[in-house]
């Protein structure tokens, strides 16, 4: 069972644009491969920031269509870490959270029967759990875009000695790397 932060990332560090957009992504041709399918069968929980979950809500139209979540993350349970009140999409297994990381994980842990967690948005989040020694690894879709400004993949400070290269192939025009985490020294 690992933590994994699987996520698209621009060749300059970004995973939105300044105004949360993901168009820059829908752009890129991935080719006919679909990593996310295979990836996602071992997902047992997900974490998601409210700025992710509410670009889903807006931008997949999930209250009026369900569909848009219940399709790609079926009755998988999802901790939306959030500070403000979000509408919740009916029939997803959604738990709204805040505050430390930890405590939130070991329920995830239980909840994920032995399968992987998935941080799916956004950096910030994801850097909450490498803080903490709870991040196992990075798994990072790198697009052939820069923003120049945006929301970043990872705004903390990990250097190469927490970060071993354990995987590095083509997707379509991504690349796709994957480093191992360790736990802060």
């Amino acid at each position: 069972m690992k933590t994994q932060y699987y996520t698209a990332t621009t060749v300059d560090g970004f995973i939105a644009d300044e105004h949360n957009s993901l168009d820059w992504l829908f752009e890129v041709p991935q080719g006919d491969a679909d990593p996310f399918t295979g990836f996602f069968a071992g997902v047992g929980a997900v974490a998601m920031g409210s700025t992710t979950y509410q670009w889903i809500v807006d931008h997949e139209k999930a209250l009026e269509n369900p569909e848009a979540w219940l399709g790609p993350y079926g009755d998988t349970p999802a901790w939306i870490f959030t500070h403000r009140s979000l509408p919740a999409i009916p029939g997803a297994n959604l738990h709204f959270v805040q505050g430390d990381v930890a405590p939130v994980h070991r329920l995830m842990t239980a909840a994920a029967r032995d399968k992987n967690i998935w941080i799916i948005g956004g950096g910030d989040l994801a850097g909450q759990f490498a803080d903490q020694g709870l991040l196992d690894e990075l798994i990072l879709g790198v697009a052939p875009v820069t923003l120049g400004r945006g929301a970043p993949l990872l705004p903390r400070r990990l250097t190469s000695s927490r970060l071993t290269l354990t995987a590095a192939h083509p997707v379509g025009q991504f690349a796709y790397l994957t480093y191992e985490v360790t736990g802060p020294k």
